[in-house]
């Protein structure tokens, strides 16, 4: 049996204990050094849902604005298609947002993408019933990387993993059924990528797509993709984006 003085001295560090520990969390914030709090949330959002600050175009001239704490690009007829993309670079990280598409667009989420120096040939899986390989000549300048697709159309290979101005198509949803089902047509989907060395994973609305490792790249910036409208009923229809967050790992 505990004496009474042993039982008064406990009760006294389990009381003080927690305050510590949260002064503790309290200084690393408010430091000369402002060393980052630990204790806090480590996400980042990506866009304010006021402003395009800390973003821009790259492969095109785009009509992307900020609208009702969204993102929106309006397709045209007169503009090619392109990216917005972040001013910063990612290596290891967890990116979440939301989605919503016209069903007769396309876009995607860059990810670890660059822009080749130099004229670059590749090879290049079109992803079709028929392996289609092709050896395509890349201009310098022309954005690559990994993306993650936005697929709005019958096919419907939302989340899988392309890499345009490279090897096409490396994680395709041909015969994945759960992952193809998950996305929603006409609706907000959200999706959640993650990039941690060589493991790729991406979500769709819970669902798990694309579950694989690769080598190609290790850092880059972040975008977001846009089509240009190539027929006259595409003009004017959007994509739109919002709670757009990223936690480095």
């Amino acid at each position: 049996m505990y004496s009474t003085t042993f039982l008064k001295r406990a009760s006294v560090f389990a009381i003080i204990l927690p305050v510590v520990f949260s002064m503790g969390c309290q200084n690393r914030s408010t430091g000369q050094d402002k060393v980052q709090d630990e204790c806090l949330d480590e996400w980042q959002n990506l866009f304010d849902g006021k402003t395009l600050n800390g973003w821009k175009i790259e492969g095109g001239k785009a009509d992307f604005y900020v609208e009702d704490n969204m993102i929106v690009c309006n397709t045209r007829l007169d503009i090619d298609g392109g990216y917005l993309v972040t001013e910063k670079s990612y290596d290891n990280f967890i990116i979440e947002l939301d989605v919503k598409i016209d069903t007769s667009l396309n876009s995607g989420v860059q990810c670890r993408s660059q822009k080749w120096e130099r004229d670059t040939i590749t090879t290049y899986m079109a992803g079709n019933p028929e392996g289609t390989v092709s050896q395509p000549k890349w201009e310098a300048g022309y954005v690559w990387g990994y993306q993650i697709e936005v697929d709005p159309s019958d096919r419907a290979w939302s989340g899988g993993l392309y890499e345009p101005g490279n090897r096409g198509w490396v994680v395709t949803l041909a015969g994945n059924e759960p992952a193809r089902k998950a996305f929603k047509p006409m609706d907000w989907n959200r999706f959640k990528i993650v990039m941690d060395g060589n493991k790729i994973q991406t979500w769709v609305n819970g669902i798990l797509v694309v579950d694989t490792t690769d080598e190609m790249s290790a850092s880059g910036f972040l975008g977001l993709q846009f089509h240009k409208a190539y027929r006259e009923w595409q003009v004017d229809k959007k994509v739109l984006w919002k709670n757009i967050r990223i936690k480095e790992l």
